[in-house]
C-alpha cells in the first residue's frame, strides 16, 4: 500500500478499507509515516467525513493500538462517563466519587485543559499531592479497593489516538466528527467497562454550537458504540453559560466538595444526577432515572459521596486535609470586583470568553506543557435568568498577576449581557441511546 494513494482516495470522496486504514494509523505511530501525509489524511477525513464502516473500523484501529484494560477480575458493573467538553464542567470530580458510592465501579480516564475549556486533571492536580498518573496495576488495584480512580491516559492505552490527536490539535481537524467518535470512543473501549454515558455539549463554550451538530455527534457516538456491544446513552445538555459558578481550578474543586456536600449551584447538580442516573439505571443499580437520581441525592445527604471523594483523594496521594477544610487552601493574591452598570436581568454569560479570560488569567493553557496557576479564575455571583440591581457584582476575579486582572476587566464585563426581561436558559436539550438503532 502506498500513503498517498490512500490520502487521495479519501480526499476524493472514496471509502477505505479497515486494511487501508490500519496501514495508515500503524505506519504513522511506527514512524514510518511522517506527520504531513496524516495531516493530509486528517484534512481529507474533515472535508469528506466517514462512513459507519470506516469510523467503527478506525475506532477499533485506535483501541487496538495499545494495552485493552482487562477488569474482569474486579468484581461489579463498570461505567464511565464522557463530556464532549466546556466551561466551569467539574462535574466528573462529583459523578465519579457519587456514582461508586451508590455501587458501581467507575475507572475514569480524563483528559487536561486546552484552549478556554478546563481539564479535569488539572482540577484534581490543584490538591497538593494528587497524583492523576496512575500505572494500569494501580488503577486497578484502587477499583478492587473503592471501586472508583480518576485518572489521565496512560502511554499504554491507544497511543494512537494521543499521537493523532495532537496532530489534530495542530491542523484544524478537531471538528470533524468521526474523529471526535473515534478518539472518545477508542479511549473509552479500551477501558473495558460494560456501558458509557455521555455529556454532548451544544452552545457557545461547546466544541460545536448548533444543537444540530451536536446531536449529529451523539449519534455517530451511540451509533458506534452500538457496533461494539457498548451499551450508551447520550445527554445533550446545555454550553451557553459556564456550568456551576465556579471556572478556574481550585475554584472548580471546592465548588465540586461543596456539592457533594449538598450545597452545590443547581444546574450543576443537575447535569450530575441526570449522567448519573443514567449511569446507574445501565448498571442496575436503579430502575429507572427518576429512582437513580434520588438514590444519588440520598448519597449526597447521607455523606457517603463525600467519604468516597477523601478515599479517592487519599488513595491518589493528595492532601485530604484541603478536602475536609477548603478554607485553608491558598488564595490568590489580587481580588477583583465585576460589577454591573445597569439594572434588568441576566440575558447571556458568554461561556467561551468566560473560558478564555479565565485561561488569560493564569487557569489554563495555550499547550500543553505551560504551567497552570491553580488559584486564578472567576466566581459568578450571577447566571442566565437573574435578575441584577445597578451596581450589583456579577462576578469576582482571582490572579497571582495583578495587571492580568485590569487587561481583562472589560472584556469580562462584556461578556454579561442585561437585558430588561428575563430569559430562560434551558440544561438538557434531549437524550439519545443505544435503543435508537
Amino acid at each position: 500500500m502506498n500513503p498517498i494513494d490512500i490520502i487521495i482516495k479519501k480526499r476524493d470522496g472514496g471509502t477505505l478499507t479497515p486494511e487501508e486504514l490500519q496501514f495508515l494509523v500503524t505506519g504513522y505511530v511506527q514512524g514510518r509515516i511522517p506527520d504531513y501525509q496524516i495531516s493530509a489524511f486528517l484534512m481529507a477525513v474533515y472535508f469528506q467525513g466517514m462512513t459507519p464502516m470506516e469510523t467503527a473500523a478506525f475506532t477499533r484501529i485506535m483501541r487496538d493500538s495499545g494495552t485493552i484494560l482487562d477488569l474482569s477480575d474486579i468484581p461489579g458493573f463498570k461505567v464511565d462517563k464522557h463530556s464532549t467538553g466546556g466551561v466551569g464542567d467539574k462535574v466528573s470530580l462529583i459523578l465519579a466519587p457519587l456514582v461508586a458510592a451508590a455501587g458501581l465501579v467507575v475507572p475514569m480516564i480524563s483528559g487536561r485543559a486546552l484552549a478556554h475549556t478546563g481539564g479535569t486533571l488539572d482540577k484534581l492536580e490543584a490538591i497538593p499531592g494528587f497524583r492523576t498518573n496512575l500505572s494500569i496495576a494501580e488503577t486497578n488495584a484502587q477499583l478492587q479497593d473503592i471501586g472508583v480512580a480518576l485518572i489521565g491516559q496512560t502511554a499504554e492505552l491507544c497511543p494512537a489516538d494521543k499521537k493523532i490527536y495532537a496532530l489534530r490539535d495542530a491542523t484544524g481537524t478537531v471538528h470533524a466528527i468521526p474523529l471526535i467518535t473515534a478518539s472518545i470512543l477508542s479511549k473509552k473501549l479500551a477501558e473495558g467497562i460494560d456501558a458509557l454515558v455521555l455529556d454532548v455539549k451544544a452552545g457557545r463554550g461547546a466544541i460545536f454550537r448548533e444543537k444540530e451538530k451536536a446531536w449529529e455527534l451523539a449519534r455517530m457516538l451511540v451509533s458506534t458504540a452500538k457496533q461494539f456491544n457498548l451499551n450508551t446513552v447520550a445527554v445533550i445538555t446545555s454550553m451557553d453559560q459556564p456550568l456551576g459558578n465556579a471556572v478556574g481550578n481550585w475554584l472548580e474543586t471546592r465548588e465540586a466538595i461543596e456539592t457533594l456536600k449538598g450545597n452545590g449551584p443547581a444546574d450543576l447538580l443537575e447535569i450530575t444526577l441526570t449522567l448519573g442516573a443514567h449511569m446507574l439505571v445501565l448498571g442496575g443499580a436503579a430502575e429507572n432515572v427518576p429512582a437513580g437520581k434520588a438514590l444519588l441525592q440520598k448519597k449526597i445527604s447521607d455523606g457517603s459521596a463525600f467519604e468516597k471523594f477523601l478515599q479517592i483523594v487519599e488513595k491518589q496521594g493528595g492532601d485530604v486535609s484541603v478536602i475536609e477544610n477548603p478554607a485553608g487552601y491558598p488564595a490568590a493574591k489580587h481580588v477583583m470586583e465585576i460589577k454591573n452598570p445597569e439594572s434588568g436581568f441576566v440575558a447571556e454569560i458568554n461561556p467561551r470568553e468566560i473560558g478564555i479570560i479565565s485561561m488569560a488569567l493564569g487557569a489554563g493553557r495555550n499547550a500543553v506543557t505551560d504551567p497552570v496557576d491553580y488559584t486564578s479564575g472567576i466566581m459568578l455571583n450571577k447566571k442566565v435568568g437573574e435578575q441584577v440591581a445597578a451596581g450589583e457584582v456579577l462576578a469576582v476575579v482571582y490572579s497571582n498577576q495583578k495587571e492580568r486582572l485590569e487587561k481583562n476587566k472589560t472584556r469580562l464585563q462584556k461578556a454579561f449581557q442585561i437585558s430588561d426581561h428575563k430569559v430562560d436558559s434551558p440544561l438538557i436539550h434531549g437524550i439519545l441511546d443505544t435503543a435508537h438503532y
